[in-house]
């Protein structure tokens, strides 16, 4: 919905993070998993790797995996950085099968014995991330997974809880995150709508 329909509707929103704020969150949870990392196996960027989960999990993951490759000499985005569609993993398929199913990249490396973070936008219910860590079993069998999102907002249904988060924000249910990157969006914030 654009803002201009949103203000015709009554719909009220409000930016809780801006684009110098999601960029701090990034680089904040960038460093985080490296230092994670290096107490795990002595090593920053040792056998790590970085998927993004469709859509804007992808772009964030991106943002992480560059934040890492200009921290630690000698890292290459691309032996980082992939993205795991989660599509036909998903509990709500039934109810919502228009979905479109988008690529699956791993990394050459492969995910065996590596330390896999997820990356998404919003944690919410949990039912996502469920899914991406079934459709993680049919690439490999990792040493560990973490997740980092963008937002935690709280909600759960499942036991799932974020590793790394760049901003908690408590919600009621009714209202709605919307994460808005410019790689899609043309513009970076955070917004509460509702």
């Amino acid at each position: 919905m654009s803002r201009e329909a949103e203000k015709e509707v009554g719909v009220s929103s409000r930016t809780v993070l801006s684009s110098d704020d999601i960029n701090r969150a990034v680089t904040r949870i960038a460093h985080e998993i490296l230092e994670a990392n290096t107490a795990m196996q002595k090593s920053g960027s040792a056998n790590l790797v970085i998927l993004g989960i469709p859509t804007r999990g992808v772009w964030l993951a991106e943002r992480i995996a560059e934040v890492i490759a200009r921290t630690e000499p000698g890292i290459l985005v691309e032996d980082l950085l992939g993205r795991l569609d989660i599509t036909m993993y998903r509990d709500d398929l039934a109810s919502n099968p228009t979905r479109p199913v988008t690529e699956t990249h791993i990394p050459q490396q492969g995910i065996d014995d590596k330390v896999v973070v997820l990356v998404d936008d919003v944690l919410f219910s949990g039912r996502t991330i469920r899914a991406a860590l079934d459709a993680l079993n049919d690439f490999g069998r990792p040493r560990a997974v973490k997740l980092a999102v963008l937002v935690d907002r709280g909600h759960r249904d499942l036991p799932i809880r974020a590793d790394f988060v760049g901003k908690n924000l408590p919600t009621s249910r009714e209202e709605r995150i919307s994460v808005r990157l410019s790689e899609t969006d043309n513009e970076n914030a955070v917004v509460i709508e509702g």
